[in-house]
């Protein structure tokens, strides 16, 4: 049965194993070079004195082709849920050859278990593999961005967890709907929606996050400055009065800062209100649309009042910043990835009593 399932398996494995091939070549050509230039721009930052900028200009190096990479691990969970899931089950039962293989001595659920566990391990390996190509080529450019958790989906074994679910959903759908172009169909919507839900919704309360309290620094104004918390008055310094308010998010490595947010004492937000009353000369100003969008000159006089803005509202309001540590990267990949894998095992289950019915 197993030699029965590979041999009807085989293409798609070989052309899994060759696009991976590829892939793997591009990797080993291409990564060291780019791990020595890592290591020559921190060298070279060190003795200037400058690496923010330099570690910032790095980040920038190859980034199409690092987002292109990052979209390919996103996509295949979804095209092996599609393309190796989805029709599994379907195509047998749509082509009306399973009643056939179910009179050679093979029951239902041992035909399950064995077409699921040679396409399951072959979805594992083969996205374990890209996510370890990726991961690795990427990390000098991840490690000079700091920003660990803009591709937590696209790294290290999170992907995997998604590649079993997406298969094993795709087998289900398969099942239900007994035909295999809407199987897919099925599949990639119920797959996208579930990526939707977690990347939004379950992601970040996976860990309570974490809060940190700032004061609100009149010495820095937001024009500009990431040195230290500040109040931005969206609007204001853009040709009219403000309609919104937001703290400026505070430089915080690898971090994934879920919220910034303006509150008193009490936890009561800042509002437009409170602001009218606290600086009216700043909420009063008004002027002409910039020419050039985000190129706003801010005569010192405006830097002036804004400055002493801040400094009346930051006696009574202070800045909460609601965020994932960078420590806790690993407990949340383990924990996603973990959630993923037992909801295709509970589908796989599934299917395996499923099948007894048809």
């Amino acid at each position: 049965m197993i030699r029965f399932t590979w041999r009807q398996f085989r293409a798609p494995a070989v052309a899994a194993a060759g696009a991976l091939l590829v892939l793997a070549a591009f990797a080993v050509v291409t990564g060291p070079d780019l791990a020595r230039a890592w290591s020559a721009t921190l060298a070279a930052c060190g003795r200037a004195g400058d690496c923010p900028s330099a570690t910032a200009a790095f980040a920038r190096t190859d980034g199409v082709l690092a987002a292109a990479l990052g979209t390919l691990v996103s996509l295949v969970p979804a095209l092996v849920g599609a393309f190796w899931g989805a029709p599994a089950v379907a195509r047998e039962l749509e082509g009306g050859t399973l009643p056939l293989v179910w009179t050679q001595s093979v029951t239902r659920g041992r035909w399950m278990l064995v077409r699921l566990g040679v396409v399951g391990a072959a979805t594992a390996l083969a996205t374990a593999l890209l996510s370890l190509a990726v991961t690795w080529w990427a990390a000098p450019l991840d490690r000079a961005g700091a920003t660990r958790y803009a591709t937590f989906a696209q790294r290290d074994v999170v992907p995997v967890g998604h590649a079993l679910f997406a298969f094993a959903l795709g087998v289900t759908a398969g099942l239900l709907v007994r035909r295999t172009v809407p199987a897919m169909a099925v599949t990639l919507v119920a797959f996208t929606a579930v990526r939707v839900v977690t990347a939004f919704g379950l992601r970040p309360r996976l860990v309570a996050p974490e809060q940190h309290a700032l004061a609100l620094d009149p010495g820095s104004t937001g024009l500009g400055s990431a040195a230290s918390p500040s109040l931005l008055l969206n609007g204001w310094f853009n040709g009219g009065p403000s309609s919104a308010l937001d703290p400026a998010t505070p430089p915080m490595p690898d971090a994934w800062i879920l919220s910034t947010r303006v509150v008193d004492g009490g936890g009561h937000a800042l509002t437009d209100a409170v602001l009218d009353a606290t600086c009216p000369a700043v909420m009063a100003r008004d002027g002409a649309p910039p020419a050039v969008p985000g190129h706003v000159p801010v005569a010192q006089d405006a830097r002036e009042a804004f400055q002493a803005c801040v400094s009346r509202i930051g006696a009574t309001y202070h800045e909460v910043v609601t965020f994932q540590p960078s420590g806790r990267y690993w407990t949340l990949q383990w924990l996603e990835a973990g959630l993923f894998t037992g909801a295709a095992l509970l589908l796989a289950a599934f299917c395996v009593w499923w099948i007894r019915r048809v």
